[in-house]
């Protein structure tokens, strides 16, 4: 302390002490700059995350929106790169957005959610269609029939012979004909097997995953005539052939092609 005060009380001393404060003062700025130039230059770095390419409804299950190209990849600086911005799509897998998500803008985790993530209408593609088959047990395979399952849908109708304009002809006799009209489908929800099962005011009704197409036929049958639901093994399963069922074909050994012209039908 007295060193430091006789130092301070001559002139060639506190010329000493002051380059000394000043390249400390100096050595600072500089360990300052290079940080300062550290932290710019890792800010200007570029960044990879995922920007909406188109808008993406709220409700979207994340797999969709790789599926559908809803994404594109884009080099950001990583000063301009939000909180949580999502870099790797499988974070997308289950999660569905919370939110409508517009063109140019970032996808972040929090514009994404697991909470209704396994909604059915999450699992569905463009091109697939969830419908319920109303079914009795017998029907339906109640209690066989597991959510998974891969089934084949026949359905009968009474069937009049067709004119020539395509039109029933209201003098036929209505024929029993039962066919394959969509095979191999999956099974989504399927009912339980119970006491009393068909009793009530509800119809039971087993829930597949099908094509639109498929939907309409589905839907028609249900509606026109009666449903079978027929158990197809877990893999491997053959294809079934679409041939038509009649009291002919069945007892009288006719082709079905046969049976199909006698309607005024062609195959």
């Amino acid at each position: 302390m007295q060193f430091a005060q006789k130092l301070l009380t001559t002139r060639g001393g506190t010329i000493a002490v002051s380059a000394v404060a000043a390249v400390l003062a100096a050595v600072i700025l500089l360990a300052y700059l290079h940080r300062y130039r550290e932290s710019v230059s890792a800010s200007s770095q570029p960044m990879t995350i995922l920007v909406a390419k188109d808008v993406i409804e709220k409700g979207t299950p994340g797999t969709s929106v790789a599926s559908r190209d809803l994404y594109q990849v884009t080099s950001t600086p990583r000063s301009e790169v939000e909180e949580g911005a999502i870099t790797d799509p499988d974070l997308l897998r289950g999660k569905v957005a919370v939110d409508d998500i517009y063109p140019g803008q970032q996808l972040t985790v929090s514009d994404f959610s697991a909470a209704g993530a396994d909604a059915l209408g999450n699992k569905l593609s463009e091109e697939q269609r969830a419908i319920s088959i109303p079914v009795d047990a017998a029907h339906g395979m109640v209690g066989n029939v597991q959510a998974g399952d891969h089934v084949d849908v026949f359905a009968g109708f009474n069937v009049k012979r067709l004119r020539a304009d395509g039109t029933p002809d209201p003098d036929a006799e209505e024929r029993p004909l039962a066919k394959l009209i969509v095979e191999d489908v999956v099974v989504v929800t399927a009912p339980e097997a119970r006491a009393g099962f068909g009793g009530g005011t509800q119809t039971p009704s087993v829930t597949v995953r099908v094509d639109h197409e498929d939907a309409a036929r589905i839907a028609f049958a249900s509606d026109n005539g009666k449903v079978w639901l027929v158990l197809r093994p877990r893999g491997g399963g053959t294809p079934t052939y679409p041939d038509v069922v009649t009291l002919e074909t069945l007892l009288f050994g006719v082709k079905p092609i046969t049976a199909m012209q006698s309607f005024g039908g062609a195959r």
